[in-house]
């Protein structure tokens, strides 16, 4: 497994330093790289996409435990990295994980073909919550996310109800998956360090979900949360059909997820 050493020389060799706007913090803590992994229980055969590889630190450890590997890569010089590192062991796509901020990649869905698979990746964080929130709500191939994030990231996905951190997020992926934050990473973990704490956190199917129209309870959810402090009835008519045990006057950061659920059924 790269050290920091390794990643260093790897980069220094060809002239590139981290770069800042694409959110390059590289993880190089190898007890939280075998961590991550172990959380995932993944094997010989799986499945696993990996996005944002850099110089292919968790992507060898990857390949090391058995694991069939699609990674994603938006910087084409990591994924020059990548290449020459494991060659054809790995499906390497160099472009971005998102077709805009509504929907994976038809890339890396091809890539997938199909398959079971799992996420295992040191997210960047610009793209860990739209990626998160569309593997849960349109992918039940995804059999779980095991991902470092921004801790605040992690914090407002596993929020409960009348909490500052709970919001839309929070509803959208706790309607069809349960997340558990397992661990925190210090900046010392990655480098360069970053100025933020990290959180590795699973996103696992909740097996008891049932099917989701996930456009219609997304727009849904954004509606009532787009104006958090009002009431209810301000946002959708107090003529309403609330039903039990929801009022009028309630907000919609009190509301657990099948209440918010049951109330878009209501409201038609």
């Amino acid at each position: 497994m790269q050290t920091l050493s390794d990643i260093k020389a790897i980069l220094a060799t060809r002239g590139l330093e981290p770069k800042h706007r694409l959110g390059q913090n590289f993880l190089h803590d190898q007890n939280k790289l075998r961590a991550l992994i172990g959380h995932s229980g993944v094997g010989p055969g799986d499945l696993v996409l990996e996005v944002g590889p850099g110089t292919g630190t968790l992507t060898e450890a990857l390949l090391d435990a058995g694991c069939d590997v699609v990674a994603c890569e938006l910087d084409g010089d990591m994924a020059a990295i990548v290449k020459d590192r494991v060659g054809s062991r790995v499906t390497l796509i160099q472009g971005d994980c998102l077709d805009g901020k509504h929907a994976v990649s038809p890339a890396i869905l091809a890539a997938l073909e199909g398959r079971p698979f799992k996420l295992i990746a040191n997210l960047p964080y610009g793209a860990a919550t739209p990626l998160v929130l569309n593997l849960a709500a349109h992918h039940p191939t995804c059999q779980g996310q095991f991902v470092t994030v921004q801790r605040e990231v992690a914090q407002r996905l596993a929020a409960a109800p009348g909490t500052d951190a709970y919001g839309a997020a929070t509803v959208l992926v706790s309607l069809t998956s349960r997340v558990r934050v397992l661990e925190t990473l210090p900046g010392s973990c990655f480098w360069p360090v970053p100025r933020v704490t990290s959180s590795m956190m699973s996103v696992t199917p909740n097996p008891d979900r049932t099917p989701l129209e996930p456009d219609r309870v997304s727009a849904f959810v954004h509606r009532i949360f787009a104006s958090r402090r009002k009431q209810l009835g301000a946002l959708l008519g107090r003529d309403a059909a609330f039903p039990v045990g929801i009022l009028p006057t309630m907000r919609a950061e009190t509301l657990t997820p099948p209440q918010i659920l049951a109330l878009m059924y209501a409201i038609g």
